[in-house]
């Protein structure tokens, strides 16, 4: 086979947003809230807005993506990671099954085929993983804990998109879903990809926080996330001062002001989930 034929940086499609006066003029769409990383992102030539919410990821981006993506491989394979694909458009019939597919309101993008059956485009896919492993009659114990992740576009119907790619319509995330032979084992896995997350965002130099979270819509007994304090953050977090407790203040009575480890004043900061 031929080889492929080396791209010189100077000849990456990157339309730089600069005016003349060498100041940078790219703002966003008309009447959207924008922030600093979406004005950079915008005038270097790294995304293009298409539509509310929707933006067109060019060469730059896509190349950077693609070593992150490596990176992310790396960590969730070394805690037993199967990296598949699942379909963007979810079948209403396992949503409803699941009751979210009422639970989830406006947010869903929701759509007809021709033949009059029910879509979605899926924000997540805890339906159509948990039926593609129900399905399996000859899946023995012996093949779990079964860890399985993509890295994948999602859709979410958001009201006010702003911020560029941190509140869109359309976005990349990578989502994983275990499926273990017991509560315990499946604590254990929880555990273990928790310090997989750990682990990749240290690689990325990232200063973050795992903050007690609730577990909203999906369901469960354990959630955390993981949150860079920013300014333009929209969740709120409490911080205990020495690094004993964090949370999300949705998670919390609007009493608990200390730490419950030692007792310190907690601090509140502006975080982004990651």
């Amino acid at each position: 086979p031929a080889r492929a034929r080396r791209l010189l940086l100077s000849q990456l499609f990157q339309p730089l947003a600069l005016p003349m006066g060498g100041q940078a003029g790219a703002e966003g769409r008309p009447g959207e809230l924008t922030c600093r990383s979406q004005r950079l992102m915008l005038q270097g030539g790294l995304i293009h807005p298409t539509s509310p919410g929707c933006y067109c990821y060019l060469p730059p981006t896509v190349r950077a993506m693609e070593k992150l993506i490596k990176v992310m491989d790396q960590e969730m394979q070394a805690v037993g990671g199967q990296k598949l694909n699942l379909p963007s458009l979810c079948s209403a019939e396992l949503w409803r099954a699941s009751g979210r597919w009422d639970q989830m309101g406006p947010e869903l993008f929701r759509l007809v085929d021709r033949h009059n059956q029910g879509y979605c485009l899926g924000p997540t896919h805890e339906e159509v993983v948990t039926a593609l492993v129900a399905s399996q009659s000859g899946l023995s114990y012996k093949q779990l804990p079964l860890r399985l992740y993509q890295v994948t576009r999602k859709f979410r119907d958001e009201p006010k998109p702003r911020f560029g790619l941190l509140r869109s319509r359309e976005f990349y995330m990578k989502d994983m879903y275990t499926f273990d032979t017991s509560e315990e084992a499946a604590r254990r896995t929880y555990e273990q990809v928790c310090a997989a997350y750990c682990s990749l965002l240290t690689r990325l130099g990232l200063h973050f926080v795992k903050v007690q979270a609730a577990t909203g819509s999906i369901g469960g007994t354990t959630s955390h996330e993981f949150q860079l304090p920013a300014d333009i953050g929209e969740d709120r977090l409490l911080l205990c001062p020495q690094g004993h407790f964090a949370a999300n203040v949705e998670t919390l009575n609007g009493e608990q002001t200390s730490c419950p480890a030692c007792g310190e004043k907690l601090t509140e900061t502006k975080g982004i989930e990651v």
